[in-house]
């Protein structure tokens, strides 16, 4: 066991900060997003928070000078993105770009999970017909090219060789389901990540053939539900690669067509909470005030760590961890900062 010296682990920050300063520049210039700021907090009560799968706690806490009322750290910022293109007035065919940072008490710790996220969460204002398949596989395509340029750049900084395949392959989870119908969601994905090594798995939170969805999504930002010219449903999906250090797919991104008006009432029926209609950024959205618009998050932390062949998370970011883990990380050399 070789453990990492100080100046290992010097030469492992500046390679974060290269990752990240290379990758949100080529992203913001290739789908024309101008860099904004983002609140760590929102109200409660308002809807903006993402509820992701509907279950996770958010961190909540009063505030003495707003009579108590509650705040709590985002989880992500789907909703107050498109939210934010409005209020900024940014035209179609443009959109922001921002630092997201989170905290999700429940999540399982793993090699690639950590109660601690970091996102470039983005989000581009789009015109109505626009809200289509080729337009969505188009801008995902745009996001893969950003991914393979940084990890170029990677390569002439740092030594370290390209493995991401010349393209994206493009899978919907219904075809995944019918090709592995005994395996799980996420061993379709291992195995669909394992072939293609780079595959954007769409149509994710809406119930497929057998009854089931792939995996959870919120009812009011992504659009799961539309059927699309491919004849399934969904309009959104994940960016997976195939990671060799880890033997198993990688999610970096979770991103799509956002609901429109139909979407948005469709789904919260779907999901039993129509009673969101009546919150702040449901009824602007409702009222045709919102502007059509794609977005998505991509994981700052899993693209840094990807780039830089680490094998846990904590190599890339500073969390909390139980210190059994801690423990077993060391005595595998992997210095956790």
């Amino acid at each position: 066991m070789t453990w990492p010296t100080a100046a290992d682990l010097l030469e492992t920050e500046e390679a974060i900060s290269f990752v990240k300063e290379t990758f949100a520049k080529v992203l913001a210039q290739q789908l024309h997003l101008v860099k904004v700021s983002a609140p760590l907090v929102v109200l409660d009560g308002t809807g903006i928070n993402d509820d992701l799968n509907g279950i996770e706690r958010p961190v909540g806490f009063p505030i003495k000078a707003l009579d108590e009322q509650r705040a709590v750290v985002v989880h992500s910022l789907a909703k107050w993105k498109r939210l934010r293109l409005f209020e900024l007035g940014i035209p179609a065919g443009k959109g922001l770009l921002t630092d997201m940072r989170a905290l999700r008490p429940d999540e399982d710790y793993s090699a690639i999970h950590s109660i601690y996220v970091d996102q470039w969460d983005w989000e581009k204002h789009i015109l109505p017909e626009q809200r289509t398949i080729p337009f969505l596989k188009a801008t995902v395509e745009t996001i893969y090219g950003a991914l393979k340029a940084t990890e170029e750049q990677v390569r002439k900084r740092f030594g370290i060789a390209p493995i991401l395949p010349p393209t994206i392959a493009f899978v919907h989870a219904e075809h995944l389901l019918q090709r592995y119908p005994n395996l799980t969601p996420k061993q379709r994905e291992h195995e669909a990540a394992r072939e293609y090594g780079a595959v954007f798995l769409m149509g994710i939170g809406g119930e497929l053939s057998h009854g089931e969805i792939h995996d959870g999504r919120a009812p009011d930002y992504d659009d799961w539900s539309t059927r699309n010219e491919d004849g399934h449903r969904g309009l959104n999906g994940d960016i997976l690669l195939w990671n060799p250090v880890l033997e198993t797919a990688f999610e970096v991104s979770s991103m799509g067509i956002r609901v429109d008006k139909e979407a948005l009432t469709r789904q919260l029926e779907l999901r039993g909470c129509s009673e969101r209609q009546s919150l702040h950024f449901h009824r602007l959205l409702l009222a045709d005030e919102l502007p059509q618009s794609i977005g998505g998050g991509i994981g700052q932390s899993r693209v840094t760590m990807f780039l830089l062949r680490k094998a846990h998370i904590g190599e890339v970011q500073v969390s909390i961890w139980p210190e059994a883990v801690r423990q077993e990380l060391a005595e595998a050399g992997i210095a956790l900062l």
